[in-house]
């Protein structure tokens, strides 16, 4: 298949484009830095007017939400980077004169809002922060994409563990020097899920012709901050007895620390009825299989 990507140059695009083309897919990235080199067999697009005939789009792009306070202009970009991109890429297709057959749209278990320990899955009701209605306008505006004849899936992604990005490598330094611990009371729950069955999950939704709709990128078993923190000592042989207290972190993160020091118990009740296999269904398991 001809499949085009927004997102392909972070942290699951790279190893989502690097899968596709190992399946022999024809890989297009849509990115704001088109002249850079690609990977090989990757082409660099800078608007969607240079996008050649797809069968396929993954709409990965987004600024992440993590990364600092969360100011007015810095809300105004997450709005853009997601709903603003996804709207650019339905008008897009609805122009085609061959639409593509699959969308995969990226989403986020925010949608959810700050819960307790009650499991989740893709029937429970949304919430009412900025993140879930963010994470509901992205949703509403990808379906849209239904109208058009295509098949359209959003995956409500979770905490992503990998060694080179996201959460993990930011909390790497400090658990190995042994400076790790629970963020405020540790209780809230942290829904996970390593980036290999994540990016294996994207590839199960565009070969699966019969998957459509919410599908929860989590891993089976989630687990609070702390149990996250005794595991994640655990792995790298250090202790873990310092504790973020919440105050700090609100202190220096503001609106953004609720993400911090709130979560939700969220199961991919989707996945795994329709046969989606995890190949790290545990944490322990998947933390040993990222730091070896």
């Amino acid at each position: 298949m001809d499949i085009l990507i927004t997102g392909g140059t972070g942290f699951i695009g790279r190893p989502l484009c690097e899968r596709l083309l190992e399946q022999g897919h024809r890989v297009t990235v849509l990115t704001r830095t088109p002249g850079r080199t690609p990977p090989p067999g990757v082409q660099y697009v800078g608007r969607l007017e240079d996008v050649g005939p797809v069968q396929a789009v993954v709409n990965l792009a987004g600024e992440p939400l993590t990364e600092g306070r969360w100011t007015d202009a810095r809300k105004q970009a997450f709005h853009a980077s997601r709903i603003g991109t996804t709207r650019a890429l339905l008008a897009w297709m609805q122009a085609l004169p061959t639409p593509p057959q699959v969308l995969v749209s990226g989403s986020a278990i925010g949608y959810y809002g700050p819960g307790d320990a009650t499991p989740l899955d893709e029937a429970a009701s949304p919430g009412h922060d900025f993140a879930a209605m963010l994470c509901r306008q992205w949703e509403a505006e990808a379906f849209k994409a239904e109208a058009l004849g295509i098949r359209t899936c959003v995956v409500r992604t979770g905490i992503v563990l990998d060694r080179d990005g996201g959460a993990l490598a930011r909390m790497l330094p400090p658990f190995r020097l042994g400076l790790g611990g629970p963020m405020g009371d540790g209780d809230q729950w942290m829904s996970w899920i390593h980036r290999e069955d994540l990016v294996g999950l994207i590839l199960w939704l565009l070969s699966n012709d019969t998957a459509r709709g919410a599908y929860n990128g989590t891993a089976p078993a989630a687990v609070t901050n702390a149990e996250f923190a005794r595991t994640l000592a655990k792995v790298l042989g250090r202790p873990a007895v310092l504790t973020t207290p919440a105050f700090a972190l609100k202190l220096a993160f503001g609106e953004m620390a609720g993400l911090l020091l709130t979560g939700q118990n969220v199961v991919p009740a989707r996945a795994l009825a329709d046969g989606y296999v995890f190949k790290h269904p545990r944490l322990e398991q998947a933390l040993e299989a990222i730091l070896g």
